[in-house]
């Protein structure tokens, strides 16, 4: 019998393509944030990701009308028509990342809009959002990811050793630090830094 399946299903089986492993999820996230034209991003990773990812940034931020479509698959602010494909510019554009992310961890996205007078925080888990509140803050974006693959534990198991998981996530961003030279990155892992790569101006 052919049957619909479940938004909660779907989104965990389409998790599983675009969020491999704590990097993956570090990778999409980072991108976003380079997408959003941050000059400086903070990465904070705890036991090599598995247990926490959190990457600030100081970009445009979302709209408190924007920040809830953000946790919707194929949401984004990438594409508005078909012409739009011929002529990307951005790391991503599929609206998925975000929404795959959050629907394997327990999550707490906050973000205020340059022009918003307070910022927006949705916390949540398994892509359901359980709370929402007004917060202050400046403008930018954080997405705090605890727990990832809580609720995949076949994912869970081929994990890596945190060493292991912490030195993919360093590459990632190694490869994006250095195709974003303007871009200030950080990395933290149990609170000590892993990995600082300054902007191109501080070289000289």
């Amino acid at each position: 019998m052919i049957r619909r399946l479940p938004d909660h299903l779907v989104n965990k089986i389409a998790a599983g393509e675009v969020v491999e492993r704590p990097a993956s999820a570090v990778k999409e996230l980072v991108e976003n944030a380079l997408d959003a034209g941050a000059r400086a991003v903070t990465v904070d990773l705890r036991d090599g990701g598995a247990a926490l990812i959190r990457v600030t940034d100081d970009g445009i931020g979302m709209t408190a009308d924007e920040l809830p479509l953000a946790l919707e698959r194929h949401a984004t602010s990438k594409l508005a028509s078909d012409e739009d494909l011929d002529a990307i510019a951005t790391l991503g554009f599929r609206g998925e990342a975000l929404a795959a992310i959050c629907a394997v961890s327990r999550f707490t996205l906050t973000s205020r809009a340059r022009a918003a007078a307070e910022g927006l925080r949705l916390a949540g888990e398994g892509g359901t959002v359980v709370q929402r509140l007004a917060v202050p803050g400046d403008p930018g974006t954080s997405v705090e990811v605890r727990d990832l693959f809580y609720n995949t534990p076949a994912r869970l198991k081929f994990l890596k050793s945190p060493a292991t998981e912490l030195s993919a996530s360093l590459r990632v961003v190694t490869q994006l630090a250095l195709a974003h030279p303007h871009v200030h990155l950080r990395v933290a892992n149990n609170a000590r830094v892993a990995l600082t790569a300054p902007l191109a101006a501080d070289l000289r």
